[in-house]
């Protein structure tokens, strides 16, 4: 890798040039990092709905051509200056929110935003220059969440970029940088279920599906999967789901459907569709007194979240949060770490495989519901 150090990288990438048409396989440019960035070699990605969201632009401000990807591993090819956490060699997870360190929210143990690194789906270049380091013919492409793993060689800020123990193989880990811990960390960290706890997922997704692996991790009782999908609910019986409703099959709203099964609600609920309705739910859900839901999914733009004051003040408590509340660089080195040591699962959110080349093939699975995780290998 020292080869290409500090020159420009030439190599392949799927370029959305506008919204809702399948990528295309490019062959582009890739800068060198710039400083406080890293260049990774990216090996293996998943599809993220996010990815998806994005993709079709509904409801959000278009910005193409860009490069899409964000749930991926690989290894880092090169440093900018200032960079020393981090080496070439170094296997890593590129993270879509970062943790630059220095910040009050970095250096409060209460949350994992960050004042510089946070989500930003609206910007397309690099903090520090505000240009690209994506260009085909001299033509700028896009970033994307400030990852843009869909390219066989990214750069990012290197406060996004966790470093991993490389026995940890990367075509499993790569769950780890989005979906597996964005719904298993929105349990664990943030609902904090008790052992034999009754608990709700809404969305039987692979985010949905983490939040119930940690559920079942908890030792929860009882595990009420809610979705519309019926083809769903037999492979969620893997991650503890032991119930499931499919609001389409009932003539009264769900959280009524639930409260009656579970004597009055569930201890703890995770919200895991962004759809508005089954955020009101997933609160409604919840028993008085102690009930606890978590939204995980983002409602569209204009949504409006409308409950009475009444459910609040009889107890129950509504939270949020981003990346299941891990901190990228800090905590996202010791989830591996647990994987390795057996203690967590990650091989069964992989379902389907296709070659970089065919990636739109991942697309088509996500929108027919197919699958929990489709693996897209970068090189073939």
């Amino acid at each position: 890798m020292s080869a290409t150090a500090g020159k420009v990288i030439k190599c392949r990438a799927a370029v959305a040039w506008e919204p809702e048409k399948p990528l295309s396989i490019e062959n582009i440019e890739v800068a060198p990092p710039g400083k406080g960035e890293v260049r990774l070699k990216i090996l293996f990605n998943s599809l993220c709905r996010t990815d998806v969201y994005w993709w079709d632009v509904k409801g959000q401000n278009p910005l193409f051509p860009r490069i899409l990807g964000h749930e991926a591993s690989g290894i880092v090819e090169s440093v900018g200056e200032g960079v020393t956490h981090l080496k070439p060699g170094d296997h890593a997870l590129p993270i879509f929110t970062g943790e630059c360190g220095e910040c009050k929210y970095c250096k409060s143990e209460e949350s994992n935003l960050c004042e510089v690194l946070r989500i930003n789906s609206d910007r397309g270049v690099m903090l520090s220059d505000g240009k690209t380091r994506f260009s085909k013919n001299g033509q700028p492409i896009y970033h994307f969440l400030g990852t843009s793993t869909f390219s066989e060689y990214t750069v990012l800020h290197a406060g996004c970029v966790a470093k991993i123990n490389p026995a940890a193989p990367l075509d499993k880990v790569c769950v780890v940088s989005c979906g597996f811990c964005t719904g298993f960390g929105a349990t664990v960290n943030v609902a904090k279920p008790k052992p034999n706890d009754t608990v709700a997922v809404f969305g039987l997704g692979a985010v949905g599906l983490a939040a119930c692996e940690g559920a079942r991790v908890f030792g929860a009782s009882r595990i009420i999967g809610v979705d519309l999908l019926p083809s769903r609910f037999e492979q969620a019986k893997q991650f503890g789901v032991t119930e499931f409703v499919n609001p389409k099959e009932h003539n009264k709203p769900v959280q009524e459907v639930i409260a009656e099964m579970t004597d009055g609600g569930v201890d703890r609920a995770i919200e895991c569709t962004g759809n508005i309705q089954a955020s009101i739910s997933a609160l409604e859900c919840t028993h008085d007194g102690w009930g606890v839901a978590v939204l995980v999914s983002v409602p569209k733009k204009d949504a409006e979240f409308k409950t009475h004051p009444m459910k609040f003040m009889e107890g129950r408590t509504f939270k949020g949060t981003f990346y299941g509340h891990y901190k990228p660089r800090t905590d996202i080195p010791s989830v591996v770490e647990k994987y390795l040591n057996k203690e967590l699962e990650l091989d069964k959110f992989i379902t389907h495989t296709v070659p970089f080349s065919e990636i739109n093939k991942a697309f088509d699975l996500m929108l027919r519901g197919e699958g929990i995780r489709c693996f897209i290998c970068m090189e073939e």
